[in-house]
């Protein structure tokens, strides 16, 4: 435990060096970054003895807050979020150190860099806190840090607006978990989380404990329709910022689902049901929403919308196979849903660091405004392109492992017993929707963004690709995406010793079986990768005489330009108007008329449904009327106020009377 706690520390302090640093760079940077490795690699290591020793580390310390106890705990549970922390900011300080350099960035590079290495060290307090009261603090410390980080650049409206939103809904869930802790003391008699299934869920007091915590962790998890500030935050933040925040902060939440449900002996079934259908609800519109953007980190913001939606599917099957007493679908469900954490941890930041060399290259988020990188930034291309594999659950790389062990709960549920319990399979019709509809939707994004010729002049400049500095660590996380993808084996023990550590049903010795077929995946995706490999060998050799410098078909015209190419609202229109009903998107222009048209535009805007149709203009329906009451109630006139005076007097000697 020592390994862990020291990581912890030297990831809080890696920015304070900087604070003495001067605002124009110097070492300071390096010195921060070379302090976040330096502790992550402590807390990884730390995590790894652990696991070598087989049993769950414990460490307590005396803390002189009152009920309050620092106690940290180390089990594979835990280690399955903390192992890729450590990857991904770990990535993040490195690429950092060129997209974000202190030199092009005094205003707000020192304080980047104190907040981002808070960020971490408090995620690893919270998935490793066992006093209600210590997890919290982290909590908070993760919701301010991370607050900071949305509104970098505070100087843009865009990011003072997402920063708001963010600290309103951090703060909105923060508050239904402290009377979730306050109630689960009174059941326990103590602060300490409870030891796994020891409590029986018999009192209403229970099912307002899970309600609060779906409602307080799934609006960190943005479970729709409590995802409101994850599209604008991850969009306003720096790209590294992003990863961090999709990558890991929104996993927190799922964590915190995962603890408090494996607190108890069993469940109702009623729990696995409202999970899973909120899990379908956050996939299919998550990647409808995802199709419709034209902003590039909101289109993959929206994706992490998806993605959790994949992780609760297969928490919700698992909660079902525990009520049913469904021993295998327990193993299947979590062991996915888990591997989902790990897997989109890796591929959503390698994504978001991809997208960041983009826009750092062009200078905008607009994809109707790049084209042609693929020549221009290759291995940004390469990454990005393996990224959209993995996240669209296609072989060979990670997320088509943990969908398939999804695939296989949700099949599995159709042999149980219970009736309401086959009506699961359900589950696996709404998969196949969201993994259609993503692969869409990243056709959209790679063909849009890397093929074709340039939109603009901003991608027609752009002639170097990402420095060292940034495709290292992109190259790092498509690597860690392959190995999961194609040796998906070496994971199976961590996998099962995890979902025994959530529930006893999945512990039993005789449930290695469902999880065996993992290495035969794992050779599936090695032949696959073979097969594509000839094929792009023979396509190699069979145009190599063919000429590089001409444009791509131009469908017969005479003289092709860029602006005839598919527009990323063009080829998505199809798919976002069968979800119209969802969507409401708002389209203007594009009618053309008569045997000679005049020129015409077309334009379209997607809104969020929760916030901009529902949250904000319910909020300003309530100002409007407060204010109205206000002018009505405090008009100026003494009069009125001598009358509120006397009418006071009336109510206090009526109540003494009584």
């Amino acid at each position: 435990m020592e390994w862990f706690v020291t990581g912890m520390l030297l990831t809080a302090l890696s920015g304070v060096p900087g604070l003495f640093a001067g605002r124009e760079g110097g070492g300071a940077e390096r010195c921060a970054c070379l302090l976040v490795l330096a502790g992550v690699a402590s807390a990884a290591m730390g995590v790894i003895f652990t696991l070598a020793a087989g049993v769950p580390l414990l460490w307590s310390r005396p803390w002189t807050v009152p009920g309050g106890e620092l106690a940290l705990r180390l089990d594979p549970l835990a280690a399955l979020f903390i192992l890729p922390l450590c990857v991904v900011v770990g990535a993040g300080a490195i690429y950092g150190l060129g997209y974000w350099p202190q030199r092009d960035h005094p205003g707000n590079g020192r304080r980047f860099r104190l907040f981002y290495g808070l960020l971490g060290a408090a995620m690893l307090l919270v998935l490793s806190a066992d006093n209600s009261l210590l997890f919290l603090f982290g909590w908070e410390v993760m919701a301010i840090a991370a607050f900071f980080l949305v509104t970098t650049e505070q100087e843009r409206s865009e990011a003072r607006r997402a920063g708001f939103i963010y600290l309103v809904s951090a703060h909105a869930g923060a508050l239904a978990l402290f009377a979730l802790f306050v109630l689960l003391a009174q059941e326990t008699g103590s602060l300490h989380f409870p030891a796994m299934a020891s409590l029986v869920p018999a009192t209403h007091t229970v099912t307002l404990i899970f309600l609060l915590g779906l409602f307080g962790f799934g609006i960190k998890a943005g479970v729709m329709p409590l995802h409101i500030w994850l599209p604008v935050a991850h969009a306003a933040a720096p790209s590294h910022a992003s990863a961090i925040l999709s990558g890991i902060v929104l996993k927190t939440g799922i964590y915190g689902l995962l603890r408090l449900t494996s607190f108890f002996t069993v469940v109702p079934s009623w729990w696995g049901w409202t999970v899973l259908l909120l899990g379908v609800i956050s996939g299919i519109f998550g990647v409808a929403l995802a199709l419709a953007q034209h902003d590039l980190k909101r289109l993959l913001a929206y994706h992490s919308v998806e993605n959790i939606g994949i992780i609760t599917i297969g928490f919700g099957l698992a909660l079902l196979g525990r009520s049913y007493g469904h021993p295998e679908l327990v193993l299947l469900g979590i062991a996915g849903s888990l591997l989902h954490v790990v897997n989109h941890g890796l591929f959503k930041s390698l994504l978001f660091l991809s997208a960041g060399a983009v826009v750092h290259a062009t200078g905008s988020r607009e994809i109707d405004g790049y084209g042609g990188l693929l020549r221009r930034q290759p291995w940004t291309a390469v990454c990005f392109l393996g990224g959209a594999v993995a996240i669209c659950g296609l072989p060979p790389f990670n997320g088509f492992v943990s969908e398939w062990l999804i695939y296989l709960a949700a099949f599995d549920a159709s042999r149980g017993d219970d009736l309401a319990l086959r009506l699961a399979v359900l589950a696996v019709p709404a998969l196949a929707v969201i993994g259609g509809l993503a692969l869409a939707c990243f056709v959209k994004v790679f063909g849009v963004a890397f093929l074709g010729e340039p939109r603009s002049a901003a991608a027609a400049a752009v002639n170097h690709d990402a420095t060292p500095g940034m495709l290292g660590p992109m190259l790092a996380l498509l690597l860690a995406c392959a190995w999961i993808g194609l040796l998906p084996g070496t994971l199976a023990p961590l996998l099962h010793s995890a979902a025994a550590t959530w529930a006893p049903l999945a512990g039993d010795a005789g449930l290695a079986a469902p999880l065996a077929p993992l290495p035969m995946v794992g050779a599936a995706g090695w032949g696959l990768l073979l097969l594509l490999a000839v094929c792009g060998g023979w396509l190699h050799h069979r145009t190599r005489g063919a000429p590089r410098d001409v444009a791509t078909w131009g469908c017969g015209y005479q003289a092709p330009s860029p602006r005839m190419q598919y527009s990323a609202s063009s080829f998505a229109d199809f798919l976002v108007s069968q979800f119209r009903f969802g969507l409401w998107t708002e389209r203007h222009g594009g009618k053309v008329r008569g045997l000679f048209p005049k020129a015409v535009t077309f334009t379209s805007h997607t809104p969020d449904a929760v916030l901009d149709r529902a949250l904000l203009p319910g909020c300003r329906q309530v100002a409007r009327w407060c204010c109205w009451l206000r002018a009505r109630v405090q008009n100026g006139m003494v009069p009125t106020y001598l009358l509120y005076v006397a009418l006071t007097l009336v109510f206090l000697l009526v109540t003494v009377a009584r």
